[in-house]
């Protein structure tokens, strides 16, 4: 019997938390229910899902809790933090697909696998902090953290304080991938890469957490080629790549190659911050063997995944 082909959903943080949102874990629960009811629709559909999720609010305020709390127990390193919240992340979009899943009378079971991505500990991104995560700092309070961790990069960002800056170096492999074949091709749902994986580099035969975060879309595209995936998908809170963007003259682009995406993009079209990850996510995808990418709106995932909606990119 054939099999469905694989596509691995890469969700951004609009899924999981909204703008001008505290961040409780009942505002962030409720926003994952209204993402799972759409996919869990997919999956009854036949669709053979892996998900993938971003945690850049999460981590952060996972760096404040150790923070705040040192004086009473140790605060974890940065990789450690990150698989934190793919535990705690993995928890609710797992319970909540389930419930879904159960609501539509199908037996699909679903699991999270706390993932380790392999990145070369001589990649340049070491040497040039580009991440800001966690709280602002006033100078007095930066100057006493450096004090105390003087490894620390701790910047100013944007003029409104500082921050810390850690490297995120570019993901070369996803350690758990044969266990996520196994269990995609066991009709399993998988939750895997949250956050962009937890970042470790190989010393020998063994693995070692370093200081890092990797970025969740191009994460998503090591893990959907290493799984051979025949789809991409790109989740954002725009409806897809638009050239000129906030301009009078933006233009969608709905259909395109990766050739020409490419063209775009070596113009400087696509912030690094933003569109950018996405667009290189995408074109490395087919550049690997992918059949299609697609960077679409949240809210129009069913027509996303089903070619109707968004930025469709083939080769």
């Amino acid at each position: 019997m054939s099999r469905t082909p694989i596509t691995v959903l890469a969700l951004g943080g609009n899924a999981i938390l909204q703008r001008n949102q505290k961040g409780t874990f009942e505002e962030q629960y409720e926003n994952v229910r209204s993402t799972t009811a759409q996919i869990a629709s997919l999956v009854n559909d036949g669709f053979r899902i892996v998900i993938v999720h971003g945690n850049g609010p999460q981590i952060g305020a996972t760096v404040i809790r150790h923070e705040l709390g040192q004086t009473m127990v140790p605060p974890l390193p940065l990789h450690a933090c990150g698989a934190e919240t793919q535990g705690f992340l993995g928890y609710i979009i797992q319970q909540s697909l389930r419930d879904e899943l159960a609501r539509l009378e199908s037996r699909r079971a679903v699991a999270t696998i706390i993932t380790q991505v392999v990145v070369d500990k001589s990649d340049p991104a070491f040497k040039h902090p580009s991440k800001p995560i966690g709280p602002f700092y006033t100078k007095e309070q930066r100057d006493t953290l450096l004090r105390d961790r003087s490894d620390l990069v701790i910047e100013e960002d944007s003029g409104r304080g500082y921050r810390r800056f850690v490297p995120s170096p570019d993901p070369k492999a996803v350690v758990e991938d044969e266990a996520i074949r196994v269990l995609v091709d066991d009709e399993a749902v998988v939750i895997a890469c949250g956050g962009g994986g937890i970042p470790v580099i190989r010393q020998g035969t063994h693995l070692q957490g370093v200081e890092a975060v990797i970025d969740k879309d191009l994460a998503a595209e090591r893990l959907a080629t290493s799984i051979h995936a025949e789809s991409l998908v790109i989740l954002t809170d725009v409806e897809g790549v638009y050239l000129d963007y906030g301009r009078p003259d933006q233009r969608l682009l709905s259909k395109i190659s990766s050739s020409e995406l490419e063209i775009h993009a070596q113009k400087g079209y696509f912030a690094k911050g933003s569109m950018g990850p996405k667009v290189e996510a995408a074109i490395r995808f087919l550049r690997n063997g992918g059949k299609r990418a697609v960077i679409a709106n949240l809210g129009d995932l069913g027509g996303a995944i089903k070619g109707s909606a968004g930025t469709q990119v083939r080769n």
